[in-house]
């Protein structure tokens, strides 16, 4: 039996390099995925989502990043969501310490009331922690459908999520993913996912041509080597 999916982009759609939050309709259960928010807090796209927040009944994250559950918090906190989150556990951990220090950098230097430590805190209490291939069935209102986390091989604990409706349909949700091997991360693994019915996916960096690592490393070390003979300060900074 055919499903009826629907999938609306809330903001990252449309050429734009926002946050990421889709609402993708299926069969009438409505996921969330991803629900960031931008380093300026813009409200515009915060009551997009206010307009359908009542509709959500799961929220899938990928990444611990602001641009991908910048909002959790948020929307826990303002919109009273009660819905089941799902995420991997290094999203989990890494994620509510990301949105503590987010908290604490803004509140230290001016009135900051988007959310606090506590909204924080109940926001993570609802999410389930998974594995990386642990399936899970959903129930109600989304009893048919399974969501399964894959590794996206850009940070540790990225997730392309694979969801499945009664063993037929395969969705497919991967932003952000890395498919070539890292020091300390494997790809994604893009051969296992064959012909889905509905691939949500996004083009960023298809351009960019990434040097070979060995002619990264030497380079790296160059400027370092460089900079510190020259009697300067080198500040090593590590993306999230």
């Amino acid at each position: 039996m055919t499903s009826i999916i629907r999938l609306t982009p809330l903001s990252g759609g449309g050429g734009s390099q926002g946050p990421h939050s889709y609402l993708l309709n299926v069969d009438g259960f409505h996921i969330l995925l991803d629900c960031g928010w931008d380093s300026k807090f813009s409200m515009d796209y915060i009551n997009e989502l206010g307009k359908v927040a009542g509709k959500i009944d799961a929220i899938l994250l990928s990444y611990p990043d602001q641009l991908h559950l910048g909002a959790l918090p948020y929307l826990i906190g303002h919109f009273g969501m009660n819905c089941p989150v799902y995420a991997t556990v290094p999203v989990y951990k890494m994620g509510q310490m990301f949105l503590y220090d987010t908290f604490q950098s803004f509140h230290n230097v001016e009135d900051f009331n988007l959310y606090t430590l506590d909204e924080v805190d109940i926001a993570f209490d609802k999410i389930v922690q998974l594995k990386y291939n642990q399936s899970v069935s959903l129930r109600g209102k989304g009893e048919g459908i399974v969501i399964t986390p894959l590794p996206a091989g850009h940070m540790i604990g990225g997730t392309i999520w694979k969801i499945v409706k009664d063993g037929e349909e395969d969705i497919i949700y991967a932003v952000d993913y890395n498919y070539k091997k890292e020091r300390h991360l494997n790809g994604c693994e893009l051969d296992r996912i064959s012909r889905p019915s509905l691939l949500i996916t996004d083009a960023l960096n298809a351009t960019y041509q990434q040097p070979k690592r060995r002619q990264r490393d030497e380079q790296l070390m160059t400027n370092i080597l460089s900079t510190l003979r020259s009697n300067g300060n080198v500040l090593v900074c590590v993306d999230t």
